[in-house]
């Protein structure tokens, strides 16, 4: 089914923070990129080690350009970016591309998140004052095979302040913990990953399949629970506006 733009992919966005475009990434595409990034996978863990789970941008690489290239340009993803938030919005570029990968040996699970909060109450205040811009701070994640990994708490987009199940998470990014995987066992971290999940109030696991394509909002709580079984690779970038591209030069934000 050929995807089509809808006025509910509007509503979801505003509503919960993340819509989908279901399917809207051609299966010739999907074949192309997959070739290249399993070449992807194979440089990004000859230079950084079997755990490795992104290669980013995909532009610093020796790989095939012209798929990234060609998903970047794709008509359909532009006109329905803008046609969600502004015709100023460029969904994608292989200067800021990466591809999201599974771990070779063992799980992991990040921590839960708002994206570009700070510690310091600079930090906080800048991230306030952007915080309901359409113009800044919008991701997204493509996957080339079916992928779970991506949890997301819905409505949170909307709160610049913590709801009180979720002040904990916010004080183990404070210190700098989350998880304790030492002397795990594989089955003992992917049971220690989903548990970590669930324990943040509202959360739902997004379920994407190949050629989806799914734009959120960061600001929101959000995390991402990987295991070793599950082939993965997902495009991954942060949509652009000469605004956003500014912010994040001052803040020397990596790509996404």
């Amino acid at each position: 089914m050929a995807f089509k733009f809808s006025e509910n992919h509007i509503v979801e966005f505003q509503m919960y923070g993340y819509t989908v475009f279901k399917q809207i990434i051609p299966t010739s595409l999907i074949r192309d990129l997959r070739k290249a990034s399993d070449i992807a996978r194979e440089i990004a863990r000859k230079e950084r080690g079997p755990q490795v789970q992104r290669i980013q941008p995909v532009a610093n690489y020796d790989i095939v350009q012209k798929p990234f290239i060609d998903f970047s340009e794709l008509p359909e993803l532009i006109d329905a970016v803008a046609r969600l938030l502004t015709p100023r919005h460029r969904p994608s570029s292989t200067k800021t591309l990466g591809i999201l990968l599974e771990p070779a040996e063992m799980p992991y699970c990040t921590p839960w998140h708002r994206d570009a909060r700070g510690n310091s109450a600079v930090e906080i205040d800048r991230w306030r004052e952007v915080f309901d811009d359409v113009n800044y701070l919008n991701q997204t994640n493509c996957p080339l095979y079916e992928d779970s990994s991506l949890w997301y708490v819905p409505g949170s987009h909307l709160r610049r302040d913590d709801f009180p199940g979720e002040i904990e998470h916010r004080s183990q990014l404070v210190d700098g913990k989350h998880l304790d995987f030492t002397g795990k066992s594989a089955e003992e971290r992917e049971r220690l990953g989903l548990e970590y999940t669930y324990s943040m109030p509202g959360a739902i696991q997004l379920h994407l399949e190949a050629g989806d394509y799914a734009l959120y909002r960061p600001t929101a709580w959000h995390l991402g629970n990987y295991v070793p079984y599950v082939k993965r690779a997902t495009l991954h970038d942060h949509v652009s506006t000469p605004e956003y591209d500014e912010w994040r030069k001052l803040r020397k934000l990596s790509p996404a």
